[in-house]
């Protein structure tokens, strides 16, 4: 990376800088501890270490200032279960269908009104047979796995991904202390929903934090009490997720792992805002990434390379020094097997929401950003059920049936669109100006839209199917998803070789009914007196098995 001035600030205040060098290569340990602190729905800007001047957050700013900062790192869409089915597979949602919010919900959550009109049940995305989430691949190095709450990815997680992965109530008990031995490296992901657009009104009668006479609005909304309460409602969360943040510090601290552990934090999309949440604009895309290495090596370090989604699992990999497999798309970024090429382009999605459709691309280069419109017809509001709760939505409406929205206020409710935009963040940060029918950027148009059309063809895209297209491919025109085959279990003296007949499937078995966890099998298992065996084989987008049971 070669070494600049800052040259620009660009949407929202945010503080692009150069490429600056880190002053050495992390020197970390053959397979490093690893813990993710995720936020939901939360832009950069309001943070203190990008620039934020509102609300305090203390605790993410000091793992800025003891690590390393990314200034472009992006969502590759502007809502959660997508962009969340990329990050557990390493491979962009439109390539594997994850690209509709949201087609998978477990349980109660699985409901019409929680779903909010979407037109199908329930149904996990059906991966090619060769994808594995993730951490998979670190159980099988030895790694022990947690992830807090809130999985998302699209489909239901096969057993064999998780050692521990909670659910309300007990939400926050998965972490590294469950590890049975103390010395085992881990990976573990701690989500933070204070930030989520359900806060805005389920802590509405909640006292603020944040004044709503020092927030700055958008150019988009109309300076009303409504409006400024819930943005002040918003950076009052984000004060909360801060010390939430702090607590999860103190305990790495208290078992003596800060300075042993590499911590990354970043949210999974943009602000929960109007005209922000579900739009693959800047303010929709653009997420804070902070990653703090061991004895905070690269202190202080601002990294200006465009980082997306798709390149988090293969980065992960590359840090534990395990091999990337061959179906994911994106690029390790740190890590023995960091890419030697910088990311060029940021590539985005946005596809049905809840029950409204509109298919749109985004192609980004650090400071043009092109939208392709597969839906022109359609208009940029979308009337969701889910968010007319908040009331500075529920307002905006109100207002613009009176007639008394102006400007930019009424931008958000265009009625159609162009096939092509082209928006010049240096000069435009909100993306109000389309220029795509400016000839003095015809060369950028072409470039972006032929960048859009190789990224489509080498990963393919989905999204040009309906969804019932879509079930029917990958269900064989049958009403149900196919179901895993039940695993053949082979005794030679005392050990057990597994075997499942789907192709693709996962392995997960126990030795004792009462573990809390399934291991992943990896190679035949070898069992003593006492242990009986217990297996259970799954497939992404499949039923799972039977479960299979060898007494002891």
């Amino acid at each position: 990376m070669k070494k600049r001035l800052i040259l620009s600030v660009l949407a929202f205040g945010l503080l692009t800088v150069g490429f600056i060098s880190l002053k050495k290569a992390a020197q970390l340990p053959q397979r490093p501890n690893i813990l993710w602190i995720t936020n939901e729905d939360m832009s950069p800007q309001h943070l203190g270490c990008y620039g934020g001047k509102v609300a305090k957050t203390p605790n993410v700013d000091q793992l800025a200032r003891e690590g390393v900062r990314y200034a472009n790192a992006f969502s590759t869409a502007g809502v959660c279960a997508p962009s969340r089915n990329t990050l557990i597979t390493g491979m962009y949602h439109t390539s594997i269908g994850g690209h509709n919010m949201r087609n998978f919900l477990p349980g109660s959550f699985n409901s019409p009104n929680f779903r909010s009109g979407a037109p199908f049940p329930s149904y996990s995305v059906l991966t090619p047979a060769d994808v594995r989430a993730f951490p998979e691949f670190l159980r099988k190095a030895g790694y022990y796995c947690t992830n807090n709450y809130k999985q998302d990815y699209q489909f239901e997680a096969p057993e064999t991904v998780w050692d521990e992965s909670g659910s309300p109530p007990d939400r926050a008990k998965a972490d590294w202390r469950g590890r049975p031995d103390k010395n085992q490296p881990f990976f573990s992901v701690i989500n933070l929903e204070d930030t989520h657009e359900g806060q805005l009104f389920a802590r509405d009668n909640m006292p603020l934090t944040v004044k709503p006479e020092d927030v700055e609005l958008l150019p988009f909304y109309q300076d009303t009490p409504t409006m400024r309460n819930d943005v002040a409602r918003h950076l009052s969360n984000i004060e909360d997720m801060d010390r939430k943040v702090g607590e999860i510090i103190k305990r790495l601290k208290e078992d003596g792992l800060y300075d042993n552990t590499i911590i990354f934090y970043y949210s999974d999309h943009g602000d929960c805002l109007p005209y922000v949440k579900r739009e693959i604009y800047d303010r929709g895309l653009r997420v804070p990434l902070v990653i703090r290495y061991p004895n905070a090596q690269n202190a202080g370090t601002i990294i200006d390379d465009l980082v997306s989604f798709v390149d988090f699992a293969p980065t992960l990999l590359s840090l534990a020094n395990i091999p990337i497999p061959k179906f994911m798309q994106g690029q390790a970024f740190l890590g023995t097997q960091k890419s030697k090429i910088p990311r060029k382009y940021i590539f985005a999605a946005r596809d049905r929401m809840d029950s409204e459709v509109d298919r749109v691309r985004a192609v980004f280069d650090g400071r043009f950003r092109y939208l392709k419109n597969y839906m022109p017809e359609k208009p940029y509001y979308q009337p969701l059920r889910y968010r007319m709760q908040i009331k500075s939505i529920a307002e905006m409406i109100k207002l613009r049936d009176e007639g008394k929205l102006t400007g930019l206020q009424m931008h958000w409710f265009r009625s159609n669109k162009p096939t092509e935009e082209l928006f010049d963040l240096k000069n435009d940060p909100f993306e109000v100006n389309n220029i795509a029918n400016d000839p003095k950027y015809a060369a950028k148009l072409k470039e972006l839209r032929e960048q859009h059309e190789a990224w489509v063809k080498k990963y393919g895209d989905l999204g040009e199917l309906s969804e019932k297209e879509i079930l029917s491919k990958w269900w064989n025109g049958q009403q149900k998803a196919p179901k895993t085959e039940t695993p053949s279990v082979k005794m030679v003296s005392n050990k057990a070789t597994i075997t499942c007949a789907t192709a693709g499937a996962s392995i997960g078995y126990k030795k004792h009914s009462s573990d809390k966890s399934w291991s992943v099998y990896a190679a035949p298992v070898k069992l003593v007196q006492g242990d009986s065996l217990i297996v259970q084989a799954y497939r992404i987008g499949f039923e799972k098995s039977e479960v299979v049971k060898i007494a002891p």
